[in-house]
């Protein structure tokens, strides 16, 4: 039974075998996953479709087309156990030596008394059947038979070579070696989109910073009963991901697209959370996050995150997105301009969180405090819906209770 290459995706034509999950000559059960692809927009996991013995045809780092063989599965009737192994206390031959070889039996005779797979591992070995002798019905060679043969054969002690002189020692890596890999197509695609973007729009960047006080003091109070209820734990996101929802609803240019000479602006929000995985950035998208509260949002950005980082997030859940927020903050990043996901207008980037002195009614106090970066195509978007939209996003998550009630 073939193993296809699945198309991963509307408009993707190739992909690349990333990893085979199975070895070669392995057994594998029915939707058992033994392969990993990798596409331009994401990681696709292909699962056995029968059971029986794995073997592959395209090896991994090739390049395939959607549809191609990358693999068989035979699923033919399985050869009977193999022979309990001996013991070399139990051998009657001496060590070293050579299988026991039978007398010559016609060739025909011994072909059509091999099941299909010793027949194909015959061959892979270079072994004449003929001088095997079979542990199956009737004589039958079996793949167990081929296999300790083979083993056999191979502890035999190779003659020994004419004296040469010693190899020599190897030497020691320079300290200005250097390592050559091929980009992975993600890696690519996500290249191509960020030069396209700076060519093709007219981004600018905005900044604003937060105190964060006040959700702290709110996560310590209510973290544990919040786990307890929901399942899932209060993190500074939610707050943010509730705070743009609310922004966006008010700002809606933000929330907009281009395409051609209109502009679309649409009545939900899919909000996009940029994860850091192990391929490359992904932004899986969370749907009519308008319609969630906190605890709805916290489980889906748990969900798909953790999804994203285990290379199982589907093309599907990744598109569609109407505004992303980026958080370098997580890798240590105090300030950055995040660059737009097209086709998306506008992006939120996020920063540390940092203690620094502040003023605050004629005093210097020092409060946790994170930089805000909003991108946006100045195409669209002016300063006023900007500004105003940052704004709005600091007012509500230096005052969370306003998320609350609304206001």
């Amino acid at each position: 039974m073939d193993i296809l290459i699945p198309s991963p995706g509307e408009s993707i034509t190739e992909v690349v075998v990333a990893a085979w999950l199975k070895p070669d000559g392995a057994a594998v059960e029915a939707d058992e996953e033994i392969l990993e692809l990798e596409s331009e927009k994401a990681t696709l996991v292909v699962a056995a479709p029968a059971p029986g013995i794995l073997r592959v045809v395209l090896a991994a780092g090739s390049t395939a087309r959607v549809g191609q063989v990358a693999g068989r599965i035979e699923t033919g009737p399985a050869d009977e156990p193999a022979p309990a192994a001996v013991s070399n206390a139990e051998s009657p031959a001496a060590p070293g030596a050579a299988p026991e070889l039978q007398p010559a039996t016609p060739a025909s005779a011994v072909v059509s008394g091999t099941s299909p797979a010793a027949r194909k591992l015959l061959d892979e070995q270079g072994l004449d059947p003929a001088r095997l002798t079979g542990s199956g019905k009737a004589g039958r060679i079996t793949k167990a038979d081929v296999l300790a043969a083979a083993q056999a054969q191979a502890e035999i002690p190779a003659p020994l070579a004419p004296s040469a002189p010693a190899p020599t020692a190897p030497t020691a890596p320079s300290a200005r070696s250097e390592t050559r890999s091929p980009i992975s197509p993600l890696r690519q695609k996500l290249a191509q989109r960020l030069v396209a973007v700076r060519t093709q729009t007219a981004m600018l960047t905005t900044f604003s910073e937060a105190d964060l006080s006040a959700v702290k003091a709110l996560r310590a109070s209510w973290r544990e009963r919040f786990r307890e209820l929901h399942s899932v734990d209060l993190g500074f996101m939610s707050f943010f991901a509730a705070a743009t929802v609310r922004a966006l609803q008010e700002f809606p240019t933000v929330n907009s697209r281009l395409e051609g000479e209109e502009l679309v602006e649409p009545g939900y929000v899919d909000l996009g959370i940029a994860v850091s995985a192990p391929k490359g950035l992904v932004v899986p998208v969370i749907r009519d996050a308008q319609r969630l509260g906190l605890d709805g949002l916290e489980a889906e950005i748990a969900r798909l995150a953790g999804r994203a980082r285990e290379n199982r997030i589907a093309i599907e859940e990744m598109t569609g997105g109407t505004f992303t927020i980026s958080n370098g903050g997580v890798f240590g990043s105090l300030l950055s301009t995040p660059i737009l996901n097209p086709p998306q207008c506008a992006i939120l980037g996020l920063h540390a969180i940092q203690d620094r002195p502040v003023a605050a009614n004629g005093q210097v106090v020092i409060r946790p405090m994170m930089y805000l970066a909003l991108s946006y195509d100045h195409r669209l978007i002016d300063g006023r819906e900007s500004v105003g939209f940052l704004k709005r996003i600091k007012e509500l998550v230096e005052e969370p209770v306003r998320l609350l009630l609304k206001v």
